[in-house]
């Protein structure tokens, strides 16, 4: 497939804040194109063509990253098993997919592993910007603002995306820690679907609304052990977080 026809170059446009990013892709044209644009818009990046040499990069050095672009069908390691090797050491950092898969189990399989959304192919670089620039300024809030939250036996901390039950703290990635703190800002109301669509994925989208569902239900397994707090589905209209 040609991909040039899809990929625009936007050299005009205004630069987003510079940021490091890994981008995993083994089409050579659609790499080539889309690092370009990027470079273009100030961003570092950083390529590799196929899912060992990333894993390696990944192993060694994630921490230099601000957040993860990966194509899911890879030579050697596919971009599954490079998002479970990025959560194992990093549970923060923001993952991207770029998939032409467009069956909705595989885009949950790949937000189960911890992804935080995707793109499908062929795509536009106005859309990827679109992406990458709402994650680093929800990280860039994130990171300026103290955000502590009680819900029942729980803390929650945002900034750190933190959530403890006594002794215990499970780190949140940054989509499942947005997406807590909107519904801890609203507790008990009843927030419709395209409400927290566009507040935390940017956008009210069949398919993200898919991904909504994902991470409602690792909410709901992470408050497990506190009865006192329930995410209600509020069938055709959205979500109510019951706090007693």
């Amino acid at each position: 497939m040609k991909n040039s026809a899809y990929l625009s170059d936007l050299s005009t446009q205004t630069k987003p804040m510079k940021a490091s990013i890994l981008y995993v892709e083994d089409d050579e044209t659609l790499s080539f194109v889309t690092k370009d644009n990027l470079e273009i818009q100030g961003y570092e990046i950083t390529h590799f063509a196929d899912g060992l040499s990333a894993q390696v990069e990944i192993k060694n050095n994630i921490s230099a990253y601000d957040l993860c672009i990966l194509d899911v069908m890879l030579p050697e390691i596919d971009g599954y098993a490079l998002a479970e090797t990025i959560r194992e050491r990093n549970s923060q950092i923001p993952i991207l997919f770029l998939t032409a898969k467009s069956l909705k189990d595989d885009r949950i399989h790949g937000l189960k592993l911890g992804a935080d959304d995707y793109i499908t192919k062929p795509f536009s670089i106005e859309e990827l910007i679109l992406k990458i620039d709402i994650f680093l300024k929800r990280s860039q809030v994130s990171n300026n603002a103290v955000s502590v939250y009680t819900l029942g036996q729980y803390e929650f901390n945002h900034k750190n995306l933190s959530l403890k039950l006594g002794e215990e703290e499970k780190i949140l990635t940054q989509k499942e820690a947005d997406l807590l703190k909107l519904l801890a800002e609203h507790q008990n109301e009843v927030l419709k679907r395209s409400f927290i669509l566009e507040n935390v994925w940017g956008e009210d989208d069949y398919f993200l609304g898919r991904s909504l569902d994902v991470f409602i239900s690792r909410l709901r397994k992470y408050l497990g052990n506190d009865d006192s707090l329930t995410i209600k589905n509020i069938h055709g209209v959205g979500f109510n977080f019951e706090t007693k």
